[in-house]
């Protein structure tokens, strides 16, 4: 239980004694109305505050009643600056008896990953090299500029048109990779200039909003594949993921769908239509119930530019299409490299594990080439991307032996794959999943 002092929020003063408490008595507090968190053994009570957190309330949310050290240090660049907004949310700290890692998580761990993080740091990992980044954006550019003298030049035939619809599928899919680094405050020491770029390439390049993009990520980075709280697991029903939720469907008698042919559906309804139907809905549905007019600004520049460009060409019935056309091809490489990394690795409920534990259990990497960092934005390191989400792309390759290194001192698969295995591996992943639905549904 706590000792002394008051539990409101803020209720620390100066000059007063520091509250203590146990984490029996923090992890009552991890409900939506009343939220906790532990930050480097301090004691916050982030209740109201956390509707007003810049990255969404739910990401913080998930780590009510736990240590959040680890994820606040990966998701913030200027510690100093956020640090400001922390002091009047202080309400105690960890009684000195208590350990520093909530439900058993292993302190072992998290101290070694702690020392390899502040090991890249000293060897500058964390600071971005510009002109890689303005390489890629003009590589961007010159694709959409390529695709317009196309069809200005050889006219809007099929040949021209389905041409220029895979340079721009190519554009757009880059343009994706681009946001990321921005969105992940990787680029910039700056947040300001990182969210202002990630804004014009998310929003006028690609035609989609920043905030729900940060919203949405965000808590997959923060509890990546765990159900009810990583939203890219949430298959609404679709597809049953992981071990344990194809046999809870199957008990339950739950068939939405027949998931025992989801590995073959999955080719129909998955890569073809999340970006164009599911995505392009939530997007413009979310800013248009959230009031987020700025993003939507944003977006509609994009939807500007391209209908004055290629009206001409196709009229405005046929620029519909064209652009659905574009998002179809993009959906495709989008949903491949998304899902090659995490779909075939651990998804379950909350395991309340140590940060790097969560992560590695969570993500594998596909083999470096030009080729795969090009075509997958340099998500083929996806586990060190997920270990340090602000550490700029082009500098993974050089963590990766660390984490190796790491891994194999705890016991730690660190799984690595071709890209064709990787692919392949989805595919397997859903048809495992679908035969463990049938036996569970027809035998238990």
């Amino acid at each position: 239980m706590g000792k002394g002092g008051n539990q409101g929020e803020g209720a620390t003063e100066r000059g007063a004694p520091m509250p203590t408490f146990s984490w029996e008595e923090i992890q009552k507090h991890n409900l939506r109305t009343d939220k906790w968190l532990v930050i480097d053994r301090k004691v916050y009570n982030i209740t109201k505050w956390s509707s007003r957190h810049p990255g969404g309330q739910r990401v913080i949310g998930h780590y009510a009643g736990e240590d959040a050290t680890d994820a606040f240090l990966a998701f913030h660049r200027d510690l100093d600056f956020v640090r400001k907004f922390m002091k009047p949310l202080l309400i105690g700290e960890l009684a000195p008896e208590e350990p520093s890692q909530d439900h058993g998580k292993n302190s072992q761990i998290t101290e070694d990953f702690r020392a390899l993080r502040k090991v890249a740091e000293d060897m500058n990992l964390f600071k971005s090299n510009h002109l890689f980044f303005l390489v890629l954006l003009a590589h961007i550019i010159v694709m959409e500029s390529i695709a317009w003298f196309i069809l200005f030049y050889f006219g809007n035939g099929w040949i021209p048109t389905i041409i220029t619809a895979f340079v721009l599928a190519t554009s757009q899919a880059q343009a994706g990779w681009l946001q990321h680094d921005y969105g992940h405050l990787s680029v910039y020491k700056k947040s300001t200039w990182n969210h202002f770029v990630h804004k014009f390439i998310i929003g006028h390049l690609k035609g989609a909003s920043a905030n729900w993009w940060n919203h949405r990520h965000f808590q997959h980075h923060a509890k990546p594949n765990i159900f009810h709280k990583d939203p890219d697991v949430n298959m609404l029903h679709v597809f049953v993921l992981g071990e344990s939720q194809p046999i809870e469907y199957g008990k339950k008698k739950l068939k939405y769908l027949p998931y025992n042919h989801q590995h073959e559906y999955f080719f129909l309804i998955g890569p073809p239509l999340l970006i164009p139907v599911y995505f392009q809905y939530q997007i413009m549905m979310t800013m248009i119930v959230r009031h987020d007019w700025v993003d939507l600004a944003w977006a509609l520049s994009y939807y500007a530019r391209f209908f004055i460009t290629y009206i001409p060409f196709y009229g405005i019935l046929g620029t519909v299409l064209f652009l659905n056309f574009i998002r179809f091809l993009e959906s495709h490489w989008f949903v491949w490299v998304t899902q090659m990394n995490h779909i075939v690795m651990e998804i379950d409920h909350e395991p309340y594990r140590d940060w790097f534990s969560n992560q590695l259990a969570a993500t594998c990497n596909v083999e470096q080439s030009f080729f795969n960092d090009w075509f997958s934005g340099h998500l083929n390191f996806q586990i060190e991307h997920h270990l340090f989400p602000t550490m700029p792309r082009h500098n993974f390759h050089k963590v990766a032996p660390l984490v190796k290194s790491l891994c194999a001192k705890h016991g730690i698969k660190y799984q690595e794959k071709p890209l064709l295995r990787a692919l392949q591996d989805i595919i397997r992943s859903l048809k495992k999943s679908g035969e463990l639905w049938l036996d569970a549904y027809l035998h238990k």
